[in-house]
């Protein structure tokens, strides 16, 4: 487990990488550093990667207490900001393999969202994958990850902290699925 200044040092990291920027109809404006963006209120753009395993079930995982966003809550989805330089499948393939460690799988596109709350403004890109290779977590991001039944998340996403984006492409990935 990292320890404290090894946690504050990976958040200033990821503070300072520069995202992509975008207006209101999800067109580039430019990059900022991420601290900058979310602290202006302006709009960057993220990827939120579902993966699955053979069985269909969701991975779902813990994020770290020191995420500046949604600190300890449970997400059903990989994912983070689009790096200034990324497409969204690029960002999907690398934050995939960042967080959980899954490399070398297909990842599918479902669509685009705009996400909005105070401090989290986001066009929002959504994947799939499937993957039985064993979870690699990203220490300073995932605390714990297991696969539970879709409805199995939803269900406890409604006595449990969950992250909101992150429900909304859940949601988003079923309605288009049928």
């Amino acid at each position: 487990m990292p320890n404290c200044n090894q946690e504050a040092a990976h958040r200033a990291a990821s503070d300072a990488e520069l995202i992509a920027w975008v207006d209101a109809a999800d067109q580039l404006l430019g990059s900022l550093p991420r601290a900058e963006l979310r602290a202006r209120g302006l709009v960057g753009r993220g990827t939120f990667i579902l993966l699955f395993n053979s069985a269909g079930e969701l991975c779902v995982h813990q994020r770290t207490f020191s995420k500046a966003l949604y600190p300890g809550y449970w997400d059903v989805a990989a994912g983070g900001m689009v790096l200034a330089t990324e497409s969204y499948a690029e960002s999907a393939a690398r934050e995939l393999a960042e967080e959980l460690g899954i490399t070398d799988v297909a990842l599918r596109e479902h669509g685009r969202f705009y996400f909005e709350q105070p401090d989290n403004r986001l066009w929002c890109g959504v994947f799939s994958a499937v993957s039985d290779a064993p979870l690699r977590l990203q220490a300073e991001e995932v605390l714990q990850a297991r696969f539970l039944p879709i409805e199995a998340a939803l269900a406890d996403a409604a006595v449990q902290p969950y992250c909101p984006d992150s429900l909304v492409a859940l949601k988003r990935y079923l309605a288009a699925m049928g």
